[in-house]
């Protein structure tokens, strides 16, 4: 016993000089990390690790890699989700002496020789996307090399594990493999700071299931004591954004401003530097070159804040953030206090504010689709598939999903044995198949309570941090003392006149540019479609009024997209904004003649839009181009869209005869564009027809 202690204590005082190298000469363990540590170490166990945002659970995996290196263990393998979380990690290994390296999508050309230092010993830390798992040649060829020579794996951000998780990853599912396939002896740690009990049991489970013996799970409280918690109310969209730009300067240091849509990224970021302000938009979709300038200015402190979707989620680390502003609110209490986590971390004070909208329950149904499909669907896809691979896109024409829906269902059904990724595509591996109705069901139920969840949070009078607290099931939840119901101080919600004039002018702002398709999808050669489509048949870039996931013109458009929403004339102020989408579009050559795009659906909103359009600028509306065949159901993918729209869309003769007659481009009018796919085939038939050019015009793009 008296050995026992001398070992840990010289153990414990070893590692503590390690965290010292790693955050400096204040840095002292905690005791959860301690015995974390020594799991990991003495034992060689496994641990899940919950603790809040700024605990230090990278202090944990990096002390012990430093811990088993010396002693003679191979690497850490760490699995984590995000670019920016790499960087941090690897800056923050490099201070404490450790080498570490990275492989994941944005640093191909690196694979090769960061394979080759791993097995000459030089690596200390290799991180590695989840993607990466189920890379065929990564999968088959790399992975059970670093897996046989590990001598720690660490799962980050591990809530991702679990389809309980607010943030559920297919391509994690593939560490329950991995993890079952590790030779004895070798630790693995769990971290995340969002997981509730329930998620915190499964990744448990999945741990312990995957080991001979028991998972030590160490969960610590959940406060913030930095974090001062508002909610604002404002009844619509302009008074949002006033409020913001009116008092955004008061707001400490700089922050990060969250969106619900990409477009509303956009639109708030472009509205806050026209009121002097230095920020950049980020999301999903920014180039990747740009996304790095743009945390590297806000770490900087160049920028007062980064207008972002969720993309920057987990893993950016800048403790000094003084706020983060929610305009929208997420689908759950724990996807917020995993993002408002990323405040506070090493100031006393930060501010944290919410701006819910009323349109927030539409946009999170809008992006309430990637629900596990039917299993008729699942059915589908199983016997498509066979020995030959077959590609996402050479699925996509015969199973009726989204590409995104379509590749996170056979992810799950790769984890579940029923399919295999390889070189080429998917394969069925024949392996009977099981569809859990209950537990999607039940997952289903779960997102639809963590909805309910946060609109309780906005309109509760009670503690705020006690509530997200207790939603992410601390026993030690009590009032913070701190937030906005605590205290009885709430923000003022007066807006200024000129701020909400000008947050109207942005928002009210008509029109966005749409591109053509220019490829047609794989797997069409039947209907005439295969590469590249001709220029001579292609559409010119398009305008629609607005796009069905902005908080300007998306609201009132949303309200006339909506299910059983009456069809009918375009309403007036509709029209006025299309009109000034007319006059500021800058095209080559004015057209000729107005076409619409029979509707089955809204025939009065089209032929209205149309022919009023026709009126204004003094063209002939030379008729439309109508639907053939009986209605079918809505399809949910390119492909699927593309079939049905290319069967169904006929020009009559004597509009193909009329269009040859003007000479000259067409505006072809229609009421939203989903796919592309209605305009792509329609102009391609005009173009056939006679019409020199061809000038989409819509209502409403769907993103």
């Amino acid at each position: 016993m008296a050995e026992t202690e001398s070992r840990d204590e010289s153990l414990r005082a070893e590692a503590e000089r390690l965290l010292r190298a790693l955050a400096g000469d204040h840095a002292r363990l905690r005791e959860d990390q301690w015995t974390a540590i020594r799991a990991l170490v003495v034992e060689r166990s496994r641990a899940l690790v919950v603790q809040r945002t700024g605990w230090g659970k990278s202090a944990v995996y990096f002390v012990a890699t430093a811990l088993l290196r010396a002693r003679g263990a191979g690497p850490t393998v760490i699995v984590s989700p995000l670019l920016a979380l790499m960087r941090n990690q690897i800056d923050a290994a490099d201070r404490a002496g450790i080498h570490a390296r990275t492989i994941n999508s944005a640093n191909t050309e690196d694979w090769q020789r960061v394979y080759a230092d791993v097995e000459a010993g030089a690596v200390d830390v290799l991180l590695v996307s989840p993607e990466r798992l189920n890379n065929p040649d990564f999968r088959d060829q790399v992975l059970p090399k670093l897996a046989a020579g590990a001598g720690l794996v660490v799962v980050d951000e591990a809530h991702c594990i679990s389809d309980w998780g607010h943030d559920f990853r297919p391509d994690y599912r593939r560490l329950r493999t991995l993890l079952a396939e590790l030779p004895p002896g070798i630790p693995v740690l769990a971290t995340t700071a969002t997981a509730n009990a329930r998620v915190t049991r499964d990744v448990a489970e999945q741990l312990t299931a995957a080991s001979a013996g028991e998972t030590l799970v160490l969960r610590g409280p959940l406060e913030r004591e930095s974090l001062r918690l508002s909610v604002v109310r404002l009844p619509v969209a302009e008074q949002r954004l006033a409020w913001l730009a009116d008092r955004l300067a008061e707001l400490p240091g700089s922050g990060i401003i969250y969106t619900l849509t990409v477009a509303a990224a956009g639109d708030i970021a472009g509205l806050l530097r026209d009121r002097g302000y230095e920020v950049a938009a980020y999301s999903g979709q920014t180039e990747q070159a740009e996304r790095l300038r743009a945390e590297q200015d806000l770490l900087d402190n160049k920028l007062k804040a980064l207008v972002a979707t969720s993309a920057l989620g987990m893993g950016f680390d800048k403790p000094d953030l003084g706020f983060i502003v929610h305009v929208g609110a997420p689908q759950s209490p724990v996807a917020y206090y995993q993002q408002i986590g990323r405040a506070g971390r090493g100031v006393e004070r930060a501010e944290v504010i919410l701006l819910p909208g009323v349109e927030d329950r539409d946009i999170w149904a809008y992006f309430a689709g990637l629900a596990f499909p039917p299993e008729q669907v699942v059915r589908t896809t199983l016997a498509e598939l066979g020995d030959t691979p077959l590609s996402t896109s050479a699925l996509e024409p015969r199973v009726d999903l989204s590409r995104s829906r379509l590749e996170m269902m056979l992810k799950v059904l790769d984890v579940d044995g029923a399919v295999r990724r390889v070189r080429g595509g998917w394969v069925a591996t024949g392996r009977e198949w099981t569809y859990d109705r209950e537990r999607y069901a039940r997952v289903a139920a779960e997102r639809s309570s963590e909805q309910q969840a946060m609109l309780d949070y906005i309109g509760t009078d009670g503690c705020r941090m006690e509530f997200l607290r207790r939603r992410l099931d601390d026993p030690e939840a009590v009032p913070c003392g701190r937030c906005d119901n605590c205290t009885g101080r709430h923000w003022p919600a007066e807006v200024s006149d000129l701020g909400a004039a000008k947050a109207r002018e942005r928002l009210r702002r008509p029109g966005v540019d749409v591109q053509p398709r220019r490829m047609w999808p794989t797997g069409m050669k039947e209907l005439g479609f295969s590469g590249r489509i001709p220029a001579a048949a292609m559409a010119e870039p398009g305008r629609v009024l607005g796009r069905l996931t902005d908080i300007g013109w998306g609201n009132r458009l949303r309200q006339m997209f909506a299910e059983g929403a009456e069809d009918g004339p375009v309403p007036a102020e509709v029209f006025d904004a299309v009109v000034k989408v007319l006059a500021a579009w800058d095209w080559t050559t004015r057209p000729a003649g107005v076409v619409a795009v029979g509707s089955r659906t809204r025939p009065l909103l089209v032929g209205d839009l149309a022919r009023r359009i026709a009126g204004i600028g003094r063209l002939p509306y030379v008729g439309e181009i109508v639907p053939q065949g009986p209605p079918v159901a809505r399809q949910h993918n390119s492909a699927q869209r593309l079939r049905s729209v290319a069967q169904a869309l006929r020009v009559p003769e004597d509009l193909s005869a009329a269009v040859a007659d003007l000479g000259g481009p067409v505006l072809l009018v229609d009421d939203r564009i989903e796919s592309g796919w209605t305009v792509t085939v329609a102009a391609r038939l005009l173009r056939a027809a006679g019409a020199t050019a061809v000038l989409p015009l819509a209502l409403a793009v769907v993103s």
